[in-house]
């Protein structure tokens, strides 16, 4: 691959992905959700069993360890009780992030360049809340899996591949990968009770992918991370564009009224129809639009003062 200077704004920068480890500490309240995994770990489960917390007292029931019994309540009541504890079960946080040649696009910071940003701060995040940090990144013609590790290493080997697979894109004259190819790729790797951070444009979210998001919904907890560019929302000033995408140009005439209004309806319409998905899914909803700071978007879904879990 031909060497690009690092200081390329196409190319998501190391050193500012590996910076956002300060900010993600303030993200205190990062999903802490009831784990499903049967691997110990760090957060508390549904399960109740024999733990290092201890949840309540009931009455003996037959089956129930006698180990566990309470005799001090038992004397108090002459009725046999006993300790319940919750288990600690850990959650792995996978961080799927796309970086396909759609997402080679922006006004004033490429759509891609946003995504790394985003993935590199929910991978720091959950590391500080000492969950096991995971990704897949999807480029033009190929993916990338890190395994899930509650280790440094494992983040920084996520914002290296972050910062090739944006490079890539420069050169990228293909796409490989649609939304739903992606989602069942996920759906091989994501354990049940994963914590799942999917960020992308969602430019090809059909049928297919809500099949796949459906089905990801049973067993883990889904984030959707929405990155967009201020020129899909809207037009820029009416006016003659000469407008490229690499390796073509094209005139853009953004002069008539029914043009500009039924391309603002279209992305009305599409974030509509992800926030209605979300609903449906009961899938968590952050969105990020390029060239604005992504850190105050984590910070009011995670910060301190979050009163809920999700947005």
């Amino acid at each position: 691959m031909t060497n690009i200077d690092n200081n390329n704004p196409a190319i998501a920068d190391i050193s500012t992905l590996v910076k956002l480890r300060f900010g993600a500490r303030d993200l205190k309240f990062f999903p802490r959700l009831m784990a499903k995994n049967l691997v110990l770990g760090g957060h508390q489960s549904r399960f109740r069993g024999r733990g290092m917390d201890f949840e309540e007292v009931r009455q003996y029931q037959p089956g129930d360890d006698i180990r566990t019994i309470d005799w001090r309540v038992t004397a108090r009541t002459m009725t046999t009780h006993t300790k319940l504890f919750s288990e600690e079960r850990e959650r792995p946080v996978l961080v799927v992030t796309d970086l396909r040649p759609t997402m080679f696009f922006g006004s004033k910071e490429l759509k891609s360049v946003t995504a790394c940003q985003v993935a590199a701060a929910l991978a720091w995040a959950g590391l500080n809340a000492n969950d096991r940090v995971g990704g897949l990144i999807f480029g033009a013609e190929h993916q990338y899996d890190i395994r899930a590790r509650r280790s440094h290493h494992s983040v920084l080997q996520l914002i290296h591949k972050l910062r090739d697979f944006s490079e890539q894109l420069i050169h990228a004259n293909a796409n490989r990968y649609t939304m739903a190819e992606i989602l069942e790729d996920t759906r091989r790797v994501a354990m049940p009770g994963s914590t799942l951070f999917l960020i992308s444009d969602f430019h090809d979210l059909d049928k297919n992918c809500e099949q796949h998001l459906f089905e990801l919904a049973r067993h883990c907890d889904i984030n959707i991370c929405h990155i967009h560019d201020g020129l899909e929302a809207q037009l820029p000033p009416p006016a003659n564009y000469q407008v490229s995408n690499g390796h073509q140009r094209f005139n853009l005439n953004t002069q008539g009224t029914d043009l500009r209004r039924q391309f603002e309806k279209q992305f009305r319409d599409r974030q509509a129809h992800l926030k209605t998905l979300c609903s449906k899914l009961r899938m968590g909803s952050l969105s990020f639009e390029t060239a604005v700071p992504i850190m105050p978007v984590l910070q009011q879904a995670y910060g301190r003062k979050t009163q809920g879990r999700r947005r």
